[in-house]
């Protein structure tokens, strides 16, 4: 069966699948303007990044494809009301926002007609979101790679808060791997769509280094584990040499600090620095943020044939079921 179009606030992806907006500069305009393409939403990793460069990249995307564009920025982020104003100038479709929860990016939506989309991960959230105008809502589950919010399973996360959420989509994120799995989230569990980031790191698409992509692809799954991140939450990445001599107690702290771009920063070492070094290509000396399953992927494929792959094989198994969707039940029928 077909899968349904994902409609946020005046935007209709004809695919319901956001591709996960990965800082630093893992998500760039490079790979946004083909999942646009595709019929998606492409997302440009908004956070660690100078005003002037995020917007040079939204123009580069919103030049060259018709399809949506959004930005995802960590609330986190001390200049964060800066790179909203700037996304916002430069004519993106919509804003991404988690790590971290702001009550003023929602009147600031209103207000310049650009559609907020919040990523949560409890009922409580998102229930807040939903109230303070939120276009949509992302449920990240520990599964994703990053930054995360809890501890708990998508499966076990995903069913509560879709029974607080009624009036916008609600979005499955962490740990989908294949379009199986995304029918089954929006079949079984009712999500209106997907988000889905680290698949899209092994596309050709993708900027970052070839070194970086071999990260994941040698990857097993004991190699993927929590760190601590100076942002002051739990991140999800590969096993590199950096988090060995960290964990071995090496002080990997800088001298002194160049960005300055966290409101909370522990300072035990520059995520920006290592996150950077990794997208270069000196994984050794980076930080390699992926998701749990990150470990499943072994192909480098281009952004079409992923989206051909998800949909295909989503479409074969997807029957949806309104009155599930409507009633928020994640029994099958």
């Amino acid at each position: 069966m077909k899968l349904p179009e994902l409609k946020i606030g005046s935007f209709t992806a004809r695919i319901p699948l956001i591709q996960g907006g990965m800082s630093v500069r893992v998500s760039t305009s490079a790979l946004a303007i083909p999942v646009a393409a595709c019929g998606g939403i492409g997302t440009i990793g908004g956070s660690g990044i100078p005003v002037p460069e995020l917007k040079e990249d939204i123009r580069k995307a919103k030049s060259a494809t018709d399809g949506i564009i959004a930005v995802n920025i960590m609330y986190a982020m001390k200049n964060f009301h800066d790179l909203v104003m700037a996304s916002i100038e430069a004519g993106v479709d919509m804003i991404i926002t988690g790590a971290g929860f702001s009550r003023d990016i929602f009147k600031i939506g209103k207000q310049y007609n650009t559609p907020i989309v919040s990523i949560v991960s409890s009922p409580s959230f998102a229930r807040l979101a939903e109230k303070l105008g939120a276009a949509a809502i992302v449920v990240e589950a520990a599964e994703a790679g990053g930054h995360l919010g809890t501890d708990k399973p998508l499966r076990e996360i995903f069913p509560v808060i879709r029974k607080v959420v009624s009036k916008v989509p609600l979005i499955a994120a962490g740990g989908v791997t294949n379009g199986f799995e995304m029918a089954e989230m929006m079949d079984k569990y009712g999500a209106d769509g997907i988000q889905i980031a680290s698949r899209f790191v092994l596309s050709e698409e993708c900027s970052v280094s070839q070194e970086f992509k071999d990260t994941y692809l040698k990857a097993q799954k004991e190699d993927i584990i929590n760190v601590q991140s100076p942002v002051g939450m739990t991140g999800r990445a590969v096993k590199t040499d950096f988090i060995r001599r960290m964990e071995e107690g090496e002080d990997v702290s800088p001298e002194k600090c160049k960005f300055k771009c966290l409101k909370k920063c522990s300072y035990k070492y520059c995520i920006n620095d290592r996150l950077v070094a990794s997208c270069k290509g000196d994984v050794d000396n980076g930080l390699v943020f992926c998701g749990a399953n990150a470990y499943k992927m072994k192909e480098i494929l281009p952004v079409k044939e992923i989206f051909k792959r998800f949909v295909h094989d989503a479409e074969s198994v997807y029957k949806e079921n309104n009155m599930q969707r409507k009633e928020g039940s994640t029994e099958t029928a």
